[in-house]
């Protein structure tokens, strides 16, 4: 936005020379971050007059405004502002000044008195309208914790220090400067409502005031109490003061005793949050995202940057790496925000790793501590203290990483503590923000696939971080990480207890609708994740490629079916916040094969495109990235796999049928009304790309002409998804041949398992996740809670509807798949130990 420079008097000109060469000065050394990054999302309006407004007057402070305005081409701010009906001898405003020469101290007065000159011309028609826009800018943005000189010197506190101490802090902290440009404030809007000058005054004031309070302390976080002092007020608490006696009597032992095992948990826990450190690691990650990495895409921040100050934030994303534990944290202090605390499992807590991940926020939990009440309440109280002080808290409710791809379903534990703190403390409202990440390549790759094979997944040690120094020497592509729609603790409470606001909680009890509201907010929490899905390029070589028998297709064939599914994800009603890459077919296909999961082969009729063949395995996990997304056109043309024809109700039945399976494993948002409405749209997209044909009166459907462009095209994405109904039948055929009330839970699962691995190896190939436990163990739950299956004396029984289950695989798994399946069931029966 370029600006032209108003007339400015002599005197006046004098001045702005001082200025810039203060400036000058100061750009030595100040390297300042600017926000909104890119700052066209800045909803500006050129056309309107600009008065920037910032918290503090300070001379540092306006120095550094002026620079940042001068490079983005925006009006300066020691500019005069001459419009019609304004004549001011600057463009900013400050709402907070001090006075004194030697000693400074806040002045004392009610508003700015700029501020009201424009009030009153805009409410009395003097001129059309003023944009305010808030500018807070930071030195530094460590908590208020450390004392003393390293305090004055080194932080952006919540006090403002001198002018002379204000300088020494822009030498020390200057490349650690944020500058952040907040949306325009139209006080002819605000005219509009008709307070009339006064009380407009009163509430513009009021909403600076907050707007400042509230982004410096996202920026900044709430004052940090040093770790000692946390864990002394986390046993002092009744609750764990309770549970020390109740150890106490329990083991035998003194209270004293008691108390020193809580003070030890304690400790255990609790994080040590040092901005220093964060400072340094910042600018290591810095270098380590370049190093490896061709970007960091983020998406939908803006829409969560404007809700998140009004609310104490807790970041649930989904768990793919461990680099998980780091990225998050740098994205969000990169963009203005504190860095959460993050629960992290008690096998990082490595000599000194474990140190160092306390500084940079790390608080560490054991895997499961139902058991131990002492532990219990510390970690409980814990929760409530960093909670009830403002921290934002970062955690994965998947509790562990996925090895697939798929998300994993959702642990209850942390979500329910969360839950029960807020209820204890009502502090702020509470915003929980599901995250996708996505990557292109993986750091822990081979270690998934052998963890998928049948290993044992091996401890943390300082060797594997050695080791992991060859992860350097590789490139990983992009990251991807989208914001989804947040979920609001408030609305959740209000549906399950609207009375909820009227009572207490205390730390023992357990309300009848907390279990059920938890439940709720994690498949809420799943399902978000899912629809702020980003499609890369692996991930639609991996859908289209893995559905093949050779893992290969031709050139031309390939791009043919990187194009549908490019079209299919734009069409697609699954979510406004999904996206996916701007490459081309064919780019995406020279990128695959510069990232090395895919390989061209020369043939005489036309390249061939294939999967490199240590690479089958691992792209699994990027197909099962975007599962949820090829669920329904798979399920849809799945059926016209082996018949040429079906009635559009059978279709629509046939996918009723599997839905409840489907969308329990991959978190499909839609209920039953929804989702019939998506299988229609999907069949009139298949109908408008002429992969599948409609009878005149429009009651059949018909599959392509056999050899065809279109029929290779509806095989390949019927089959995007067959593994999951194989492995859904194989269930189903085990029942069918033992017989209802012959089996128990347990022994269904393990034959499932051995035969799905039998399967498996007398395929070509076959993804892990096919005789996956909890993929098996879940379909089987999801049977029993659907009443399809009924346990009577530990065995479980079935009746006709396993039977139609059975009679509609036979629409949609060839004969030839359903035979293997039969035939090595009963072999697995009869040889198998139980």
């Amino acid at each position: 936005m370029e600006t032209e420079r108003p007339k400015i008097g002599f005197f006046k000109r004098l001045s702005l020379v001082w200025f810039r060469l203060m400036g000058a000065i100061l750009q030595l050394w100040i390297r300042p971050t600017v926000l909104p990054a890119p700052f066209e999302d800045l909803e500006l309006d050129p056309d309107k007059p600009i008065c920037y407004v910032i918290d503090w007057y300070e001379t540092t402070s306006l120095a550094i405004l002026d620079k940042v305005c001068e490079t983005l081409g925006l009006p300066r701010p020691r500019w005069p502002m001459q419009t019609e009906g304004v004549s001011e001898p600057r463009s900013y405003l400050a709402m907070r000044r001090k006075t004194g020469l030697i000693i400074r101290r806040p002045e004392v007065r009610r508003h700015s008195e700029t501020l009201k000159r424009f009030v009153e011309n805009v409410c009395e028609d003097r001129v059309d309208d003023i944009q305010l826009v808030p500018v807070t800018i930071l030195i530094g943005r460590a908590p208020d914790k450390e004392t003393g000189l390293a305090k004055i010197f080194f932080t952006e506190s919540w006090e403002i220090g001198g002018r002379f101490w204000r300088f020494l802090n822009s030498i020390v902290n200057g490349r650690n400067t944020m500058v952040q440009f907040s949306d325009p404030i139209s006080l002819a809007t605000m005219a509009e409502e008709g307070l009339g000058p006064s009380r407009t005054l009163r509430k513009v004031s009021r909403i600076l005031r907050v707007h400042f309070q509230r982004q410096r302390a996202a920026a900044i976080g709430p004052d940090l109490s040093h770790r000692r002092t946390v864990v002394e007020q986390v046993l002092r608490s009744p609750s764990v003061s309770t549970a020390i006696e109740d150890h106490a009597r329990k083991e035998k032992v003194s209270r004293d005793k008691a108390a020193e095992a809580a003070r030890a948990h304690a400790y255990e826990i609790a994080a040590n949050y040092s901005y220093g450190l964060v400072r340094i690691v910042s600018f290591l990650l810095t270098w380590f995202w370049n190093r490896i990495y061709d970007g960091v895409e983020v998406r939908h921040f803006r829409s969560f940057k404007k809700q998140a100050p009004d609310y104490e934030l807790i970041y649930v994303p989904c768990h793919r790496s461990h680099i998980d534990y780091l990225l998050l944290s740098y994205i969000l202090y990169h963009r203005g925000f504190v860095p959460p605390h993050i629960a992290a499992g008690l096998n990082l807590n490595l000599p000194i790793l474990g140190r160092v991940l306390r500084k940079g926020g790390a608080f560490f939990l054991r895997r499961s501590f139902r058991s131990n009440k002492l532990y219990s309440a510390v970690f409980h109280e814990y929760i409530a203290k960093i909670m009830s002080n403002g921290t934002a808290i970062e955690y994965f409710i998947e509790g562990t990483r996925s090895r697939t791809g798929r998300l994993l379903q959702p642990k209850g534990g942390m979500l329910s503590m969360t839950v029960r703190s807020y209820l204890r403390t009502r502090s702020r409202p509470v915003m929980f923000q599901p995250i996708y990440i996505g990557y292109e390549k993986l750091a822990e790759g081979k270690s998934y696939i052998a963890e998928l094979s049948g290993e044992k997944k091996k401890k943390e040690t300082w060797g594997d971080l050695l080791r992991a120094r060859r992860v350097l020497k590789q490139q990983f592509g992009k990251v991807h990480v989208s914001f989804s729609e947040p979920i609001f603790l408030d609305d959740l409470l209000d549906r399950h207890d609207p009375n909820w606001r009227d009572s207490s909680l205390d730390s023992e009890e357990k309300p009848s609708w907390l279990t059920p509201l938890v439940n709720e907010l994690g498949l809420g929490i799943m399902t978000g994740i899912n629809l702020a899905t980003h499609v890369n390029g692996i991930n639609l070589l991996a859908v289209v490629l893995l559905t093949t028998r050779k893992l290969a297709l031709g050139r031309e064939e390939l791009i043919d079916q990187l194009a549908l599914y490019l079209d299919l994800v734009d069409q697609a009603a699954y979510s406004d916040r999904l996206t996916r890459t701007q490459r081309t077919p064919e780019q995406i296909i020279d990128y695959g094969i510069e990232m090395g999961v895919i390989e061209a082969l020369e043939n005489p009729l036309g390249d061939i495109i294939a999967v490199k063949s240590d690479q089958s395995i691992l792209l699994t996990y990027f197909r099962n990235n975007i599962a949820h997304l090829a669920a329904v056109p798979s399920l849809v043309t799945s059926c016209f796999l082996n018949t040429d024809h079906m009635r559009i109700r059978d279709v629509r039945r046939i996918a009723l049928a599997v839905y409840p399976f489907l969308k329990a494993e991959l978190f499909l948002p839609w209920d039953y009304e929804g989702f019939l409405a998506t299988v229609d749209g999907c069949i009139d997209w298949l109908l408008k790309h002429d992969l599948l044909l409609q009878s005149e009166d429009e009651t059949i459907l018909r599959k392509p002409e056999g050899g065809t462009r279109e029929d290779l095209q509806l095989r390949v994405m019927g089959h995007a998804l067959l593994q999951t109904f194989e492995r859904y039948y194989i269930v189903v055929a085990v029942l069918a041949k033992n017989g209802s009330g012959v089996l128990s839970r347990g022994e269904l699962e393990r034959l499932c398992i051995l035969t799905a691995q039998r399967i498996s190896q007398l395929n070509e190939f076959a993804a892990p996740e096919f005789y996956d436990r909890h993929q098996i163990r879940q379909f089987i739950n999801l049977l029993v809670e659907t009443s399809i299956l009924r346990i009577e004396d530990d065995k479980l029984e079935f009746n006709s509807v396993l039977q139609q289950i059975n009679e509609d695989s036979k629409l949609v798994l060839s004969e030839e798949i359903r035979y293997n399946i039969l035939r090595v069931a009963p072999q697995v029966i009869a040889e198998a130990p139980l």
